[in-house]
């Protein structure tokens, strides 16, 4: 199975719970670039049947967008209902596997999602401890079926028990890392919990670009324009880079600019990186 995608670099991740199908229906026309089907914490215990077999049937045909789905906890009934009811239909573009702490889950999972026809569906590794956060870069090379790792900042703040949001700056920089050097994309950053506070979001947004997330989830529709906005080039930042790249149009290798930047081809591709996310068309 080939996993589809809006963008080459999706900004927007939109979580709905599983067991409500008009939710869903309406994240689907919403303008997130994917969205994210939860049948994991979104979902009471007496409804993950339900919600399972909601998502069953919105994944028989292809959504308009991407579609990943959260599955349960690995290892549980539940995940094992997920993995074999979901795995093999047309829709799904990748599963979420959440509370991941070691690659041979990854692995695991893998293989048994492999259609018979060769391939595998792509996986997206949730890091929501000490020990997951520790093995990051193992986890993120687990295989090739994986295509990409994000951190769940609530889980880890329980089991880190920090309060102070300061105390995630290096778990943070430890899976974007790990994510980088594992050639998988820059995570996007975990949610926003007050779906009210938008100026906390576009704060904390603009402080994750700063750290090297690419992106944001995000639990309510109103929160992906303020997410879209903190992840997008500024006028000033796409002015610097088309000037960058005039630059090294004229001269080739390191040079000096009259305003006295300095460019090399590091800062060349930044340029170029920074001009192709500005160049992204707005679904919202």
């Amino acid at each position: 199975m080939t996993p589809r995608s809006s963008t080459s670099f999706p900004l927007t991740w939109l979580y709905v719970p599983g067991d409500r199908p008009e939710v869903v229906t309406k994240a689907l026309a919403s303008g997130a670039e994917v969205v994210i089907v939860d049948l994991e914490d979104a979902v009471a215990p007496d409804r993950k049947a339900y919600a399972r077999a909601a998502t069953a049937e919105l994944l028989s045909t292809p959504p308009p967008v991407p579609v990943h789905v959260r599955v349960n906890a690995l290892g549980t009934p539940d995940a094992e209902e997920d993995l074999e009811t979901l795995a093999p239909l047309p829709g799904l573009t990748a599963l979420r596997l959440p509370k991941i702490t070691s690659p041979d889950e990854v692995a695991r999972v893998a293989e048994r999602t492999a259609p018979a026809e060769g391939g595998a569906v792509a996986l997206y590794a949730l890091l929501e401890s000490a020990l997951g956060v520790e093995r990051a870069y193992d986890i993120a090379t687990a295989h090739p079926a994986l295509r990409g790792i994000a951190l769940g900042e609530a889980d880890l703040r329980a089991d880190l028990a920090v309060s102070d949001d300061r105390a995630l700056d290096w778990p943070r920089s430890r899976v974007i890392l790990a994510a980088r050097a594992a050639g998988l994309p820059s995570p996007a950053q975990s949610i926003y919990p007050d779906t009210r506070d938008l100026e906390g979001l576009a704060a904390t947004s603009a402080r994750g670009r700063a750290l090297g997330f690419l992106g944001r989830a995000a639990i309510h529709p109103r929160q992906l324009p303020v997410i879209e906005r903190a992840y997008t080039p500024t006028a000033q930042e796409v002015e610097s880079a088309e000037r960058t790249l005039r630059a090294a149009t004229m001269t080739a290798g390191a040079q000096a600019l009259p305003d006295g930047a300095f460019i090399d081809p590091a800062v060349v591709a930044a340029a170029r990186r920074t001009l192709t996310l500005a160049a992204r068309p707005s679904r919202l």
